[in-house]
């Protein structure tokens, strides 16, 4: 798969910020793809091995709407960018980017562990990969990064703003009856009403969607037993069909 190159990755967290806020005019925030058009969805997440300063990149890619899966890598790679709030996109994407680039199967829409326009500067990580990538994309969070959350209801399906400065930057999603709504936003080619149907089309039995719970699964286990060992053993490799 294509990943564009838009931008140096060594860069000062002061100049980052900048970039962020200068990329954000590149986001699209509309759009909704076809259902008949999605062949293949893929997640991304990252873990960290915060000993050694290494981090493990893993983008699993299923088919829908069966939601099994055809390719997984997983690559890794030391972590120069210190950690820094609302930077999480320069220390994850460039991992993330050496693992779409391996990609065999080209996604038709991306689920990113993390927030999109739901950022500071509305330019988190799952915008920054959706630039990057040129295709629809959707950030999916566990915690909140910034904004005032509304009452969302118990039942699957129920949805509340999620809101900063006045403004609507993405919503609290509930993917399973009385269980913790996660966070949508958009990341890029995508309206958020159509992330969110997304997200529930594709969060069957979990409480977040197929595609970055399996790539958080691959993540973690290839951080375990080594990216090396998981290769070898065929669990974590690539599977294509």
């Amino acid at each position: 798969m294509r990943v564009q190159r838009l931008h140096d990755w060594n860069l000062a967290p002061r100049d980052a910020m900048a970039l962020q806020r200068e990329l954000a005019a590149l986001v699209v925030a509309r759009g909704d793809p076809p259902e008949r058009a999605v062949r293949f969805v893929a997640g991304c997440d990252v873990a960290f091995e915060k000993a050694r300063d290494r981090a493990v990149g893993a983008v699993v890619v299923i088919r829908y709407p069966e939601l099994d899966v055809v390719e997984r890598v997983v690559v890794e790679s030391s972590i120069a960018f210190p950690y820094v709030p609302g930077l999480l996109s320069f220390r994850e994407t460039p991992l993330l980017a050496q693992a779409f680039e391996q990609l065999e199967h080209t996604p038709d829409l991306v689920m990113v562990d993390g927030h999109g326009y739901a950022h500071p500067r509305r330019f988190g990580i799952a915008c920054h990969i959706g630039v990057l990538l040129g295709v629809p994309t959707i950030g999916v969070a566990k915690s909140r990064l910034v904004g005032e959350e509304g009452a969302v209801a118990a039942s699957r399906g129920s949805r509340a703003d999620l809101v900063d400065a006045g403004a609507v930057i993405g919503s609290l999603l509930r993917t399973r009856d009385g269980v913790r709504p996660i966070y949508v936003s958009v990341g890029h080619q995508i309206a958020l009403d159509a992330a969110e149907h997304w997200v529930l089309r594709c969060a069957r039995a979990h409480r977040l969607p197929e595609p970055t719970r399996l790539a958080d699964q691959l993540a973690g286990e290839a951080k375990r037993v080594g990216v090396a060992a998981a290769r070898e053993s065929g669990t974590m490799g690539r599977r294509s069909d």
